[in-house]
């Protein structure tokens, strides 16, 4: 079976400043996660899980060993492009809103703007936040900024998705979802590599599972296997009478094995799940993330450009159906409905359609090329001026008599 991710005596010492050895996150993991699984990395805090996932990213330097993903080094563009990552924390711009976050990761990987558009819709409807998509991420609690962390993650559509502590923040209904999810991706080929020191989390989810403790394997193995207890058995009936309920009461007791008959009950997250579920069904408008089972189109394995064709071909199709029914062909006879004439009031269509007004002639004035009388006295006048001619100077002289006089 090909192996998707490959570590070799990997191992990580943080050292203090003077450079003496300090901390031994990591110490000669050899772990191998196969593909199209479900994996879990369990372990309780420190004990490196955070660290071996930063090693396999490239995003720390091991002090020995090395890892592999995809046969190749992650740091390569060709590995990173096939792999998506959820943070142990979402580093988000608080300030952008969703669309705007997805859109920014999108670009990242080069992706164009119709395959952007589509898959931000169909991420946002997924994860729940579709009707809060236009609200800064600064905004959002934990639990929505993990599920806008998880979508960025699903933005390339990785064939590896790594998840470091994917739940962290969600209420009951939120992770349920989250693990649907999971469930969902792996049925459709991806790997999943899943670190979470919440046991029931992984416990539903994961095929295989490895613990951790003081950066060593302590045991690794099937899920089922690990859990079952091979030394009980367990009966589970439909509702029966107390006479059976003593029979086999009597059968126990011959056997003399120890024995418990109880009712069985329900777990709390079912319980709180189907409550919390038919109060949301009487209310239409909520005010942050919504619970959605919905996988986006471009995550089920039909790559986008088939998912466009198969519309333009729908579209076609019925496109051409209606012009059949509408134009028959020549080869062959159609009882055509004999068209019948509506029926035409004259007296609306003349109201409706008013005879046009001539239009009134527009009075221009006449244009000549005489100036006025007055501008030509003024230029008559300024040109005495600048002459010298007598008038001129008699004028002046007038002006300068009525001037002392004054």
């Amino acid at each position: 079976m090909e192996h998707v991710i490959e570590t070799f005596s990997l191992t990580k010492v943080f050292s203090d400043w003077w450079g003496r050895s300090k901390v031994c996150a990591v110490d000669n993991l050899n772990l191998k996660i196969h593909k199209n699984e479900v994996f879990g990395l369990l372990g309780p805090n420190g004990s490196g899980k955070t660290t071996t996932i930063k090693l396999l990213l490239g995003l720390l330097h091991p002090t020995k060993g090395r890892s592999l993903i995809f046969g190749g080094d992650s740091t390569e563009p060709k590995v990173n492009s096939r792999i998506g990552f959820l943070p142990e924390e979402s580093y988000l711009y608080r300030y952008l809103n969703a669309r705007e976050t997805l859109d920014f990761y999108g670009r990242l990987f080069d992706l164009p703007v119709e395959v952007r558009r589509m898959r931000i819709e169909a991420l946002l409807d997924m994860v729940g936040l579709k009707a809060v998509a236009n609200r800064a991420v600064g905004t959002y609690s934990k639990g929505m900024a993990r599920r806008i962390g998880l979508a960025a993650a699903l933005i390339n559509d990785p064939e590896l998705l790594i998840l470091d502590e994917p739940t962290t923040g969600l209420d009951p209904i939120g992770t349920r979802q989250i693990k649907d999810l999971i469930l969902a991706l792996a049925r459709r080929g991806k790997t999943i590599l899943l670190c979470s020191h919440l046991l029931a989390d992984v416990e539903d989810v994961c095929d295989r599972i490895a613990i951790l403790y003081s950066g060593k394997i302590v045991t690794e193995g099937m899920v089922k296997e690990l859990l079952q207890q091979t030394d009980k058995r367990q009966i589970t009936t439909g509702l029966v009478s107390d006479a059976v309920i003593d029979k086999i009461r009597q059968l126990l007791d011959s056997s003399k094995t120890e024995y418990s008959i109880a009712t069985p009950i329900d777990r709390l997250e079912t319980f709180f799940i189907r409550i919390v579920s038919a109060a949301q069904q009487k209310v239409h408008t909520p005010s942050g993330a919504v619970s959605t089972t919905k996988l986006g189109d471009f995550l089920v394995g039909q790559p986008e450009g088939e998912i466009k064709a198969g519309i333009i071909e729908q579209l076609a199709s019925k496109e051409a159906e209606k012009k059949s029914v509408e134009q028959p062909a020549s080869t062959g006879t159609v009882n055509k409905p004999a068209e019948v004439p509506l029926p035409v009031d004259h007296d609306v269509l003349k109201g409706l359609v008013k005879p046009r007004e001539p239009a009134k002639p527009v009075a221009v004035k006449k244009q000549t090329d005489e100036p006025a009388e007055e501008v030509r006295q003024i230029n008559k006048n300024i040109l005495d001026e600048l002459t010298g001619s007598p008038e001129a100077k008699k004028n002046k002289e007038d002006k300068a008599d009525k001037q002392q006089g004054g």
